[in-house]
């Protein structure tokens, strides 16, 4: 029986390996502009992918990404759009970050933008949104100073028309840092995501000084916070990035990107919603990752400066497929389209 088990645990591993060394990232000729990096992606469908970014650049492909058009959002040249949200082809929600922070609607393909949300305030820095369907929309900004007694929270607004109007929510629902240099990375869009679970209405994680993952409580029901054991305790270091099934499993990747061939504590999971975490016992994401997305009940991808990784869904085992680094990764509803995205307009698609 013992050599049996050790028999199947090989073909296992090799069939794994095997499948792991068949996939690898096909670089897209898009014409994009290239002094624009890459941080936002949607795919809303098999055909539709758009792409967000600095200096500001809105890409868009209507044809699973075989030709590309780039558009320069107009009055908003020097704008960092570092996430994206899109609904179809015509409508696509854009977030820039700074102060003042504003956020931008295209119900056009991307002709003509509205601004839906502006804020000003020391501090401000908008980092990550999520949707849950074409209404309900959340977005995510470093924490700011509230009151006289200069307390921080993060901030929040939130969406239930699809965007077309921004709600800052009420200073008690606003969640507060735990210590002074705690903050949210705005590295893909990805730290922050709405969850379909009976007690918590939304998650993100943090970095910096301390790395948390924040389960944000529906009305009624009590929040929770846990620290995450991964790499923390400098301004470049924490988790980056939260993959999740929207109920009690959590996937949070990052590192320190100023040490991208780092792989120490860069990965952590929780499949009971934080009480307890682990990390991988075979081999970790191959560095630094500024994205995690899962494709399907058995595989992870994760990207980040210095190449791609696949994973399995337990966590324990990486692959790298590449060297080629990207910031963002994303994979389309039916897992049938995967895309990255990175600096000087990178765009390549998972073969």
């Amino acid at each position: 029986m013992k050599y049996k088990i050790i028999i199947s645990l090989v073909i296992v591993l090799f069939s794994q390996l095997s499948f792991a060394q068949k996939m690898g990232v096909q670089l897209i000729n898009t014409n994009a502009p290239a002094n624009a990096g890459l941080r936002g992606m949607s795919i809303p469908n098999d055909d539709v992918i758009w792409v967000s970014g600095s200096n500001g650049t809105v890409g868009k492909s209507c044809d699973a990404g075989k030709s590309w058009r780039w558009i320069t959002v107009k009055n908003y040249e020097q704008k960092d759009f570092r996430d994206i949200q899109a609904f179809d082809s015509n409508t696509a929600i854009i977030m820039a970050i700074g102060d003042p922070a504003y956020i931008l609607k295209t119900k056009d393909g991307g002709t003509t933008w509205q601004q839906v949300y502006t804020k000003s305030l020391p501090g401000m820095f908008l980092d990550a949104m999520d949707f849950k369907n074409n209404k309900e929309g959340i977005c995510i900004g470093d924490p700011v100073a509230i009151g006289s007694g200069g307390r921080k929270f993060f901030f929040v607004v939130r969406t239930i028309d699809g965007g077309d109007t921004w709600q800052e929510v009420p200073l008690y629902k606003m969640p507060p840092t735990q210590q002074s240099g705690e903050g949210i990375f705005s590295a893909s869009g990805t730290n922050i995501a709405l969850l379909d679970h009976p007690d918590f209405d939304y998650a993100f994680v943090t970095g910096g000084t301390i790395s948390n993952m924040y389960l944000m409580a529906r009305d009624g029901k009590q929040s929770k916070m846990m620290q995450i054991p991964i790499n923390q305790g400098a301004e470049s270091a924490g988790a980056f990035s939260l993959a999740t099934d929207g109920k009690k499993k959590f996937y949070c990747i990052g590192g320190d990107y100023k040490i991208i061939f780092s792989t120490y504590d860069n990965f952590y999971w929780t499949t009971d919603e934080g009480s307890k975490w682990a990390s991988p016992r075979k081999a970790p994401p191959y560095g630094y990752r500024s994205c995690v997305r899962i494709i399907d009940n058995e595989r992870l991808i994760a990207c980040g400066p210095n190449g791609v990784d696949i994973g399995s869904i337990g966590g324990h085992d990486w692959n790298s497929i590449t060297k080629e680094g990207f910031n963002v990764c994303m994979v389309s509803p039916t897992k049938k389209l995967i895309f990255l995205a990175g600096e000087k307009g990178k765009i390549g698609q998972l073969k």
